[in-house]
């Protein structure tokens, strides 16, 4: 159960990343991130509602709260680097190395142990970025935006999975309100480029609450199996994204990022069996 919850986690997400990155491209990307965020927070505080809790320990939501804190700071930097380069390389690069700095910080903190094939999947992430940083110029912003994102997907994984059972989903709900709560200096820099049709308004708020659904998928599952086990299969998510980009969007990679993107498929893989 706890595998199919997250492989739907990765699903939501993909579909998501995908809706984000086609709509940054059309309004400004701190638009997109600020309404998805209160989008989010309805979602969460809805879902929060209606599922049975035990306890919530202040401990819960201040995790809850650091994990939002990542999602914000993820999700500016990921549509950012969606508005200017392609997604196909953008959604990669910051899901294998957020994989990777999961995988890491829970063996330098948490005291998880991964096998020789996850080592062997966090060595090839290293070329695999070296050849899509090294792809044609057009991708370079973004495969920067990306590698910044993967930092908050990690603390994002790592925080949400710190959080009791019995918190129900309110850890989620308390991580809406920091991912709000961080994008406001860069929501005051840009406040005129905030006022959207409202058909662009309605979509951000859509595309931030199936965000949040992928949230919560991702808790349910890490509460019912390994935290390194549900990051990997939740990472998945770039499958969608990058299939949809060059299907619907007609992107274009080169032979260097070709290469980048078949080894970061391969880590990803390696890290799903480590």
């Amino acid at each position: 159960m706890g595998a199919l919850l997250a492989l739907s986690s990765a699903v939501v997400y993909g579909i998501v990343d995908f809706a984000g990155g086609v709509l940054s491209r059309r309004v400004h990307h701190t638009a997109v991130t600020f309404y998805g965020q209160f989008g989010g927070l309805l979602l969460a505080v809805a879902a929060a509602l209606l599922l049975p809790v035990g306890a919530v320990h202040p401990a819960d939501l201040l995790w809850g709260a650091l994990s939002g804190v990542g999602s914000g700071t993820a999700m500016w930097f990921l549509n950012r680097g969606l508005s200017r380069g392609d997604m196909s390389v953008v959604v990669p690069v910051s899901a294998v190395t957020g994989v990777a700095l999961s995988v890491l910080c829970g063996v330098l903190v948490l005291g998880d142990r991964p096998g020789a094939v996850a080592w062997l999947g966090i060595a090839v992430t290293v070329p695999a970025l070296w050849f899509v940083a090294g792809g044609r110029t057009g991708a370079g912003k973004g495969t920067a935006d990306g590698l910044v994102a993967s930092l908050g997907v990690a603390v994002q994984y790592l925080a949400l999975g710190q959080a009791g059972p019995a918190s129900g989903l309110w850890p989620v709900a308390a991580g809406r309100v920091a991912a709000v709560l961080v994008l406001l200096p860069d929501v005051a820099r840009h406040a005129r480029r905030l006022k959207l049709p409202p058909v662009r308004c309605v979509q951000s708020v859509l595309i931030g609450a199936g965000a949040a659904l992928g949230l919560v998928l991702y808790l349910l599952a890490a509460q019912r199996q390994l935290l390194a086990v549900a990051v990997v299969l939740a990472s998945l998510y770039p499958a969608l994204p990058v299939v949809l980009g060059l299907v619907l969007l007609h992107e274009r990679i080169g032979r260097r990022q070709a290469a980048g993107l078949l080894g970061a498929g391969v880590a990803t893989v390696l890290l799903t069996l480590g």
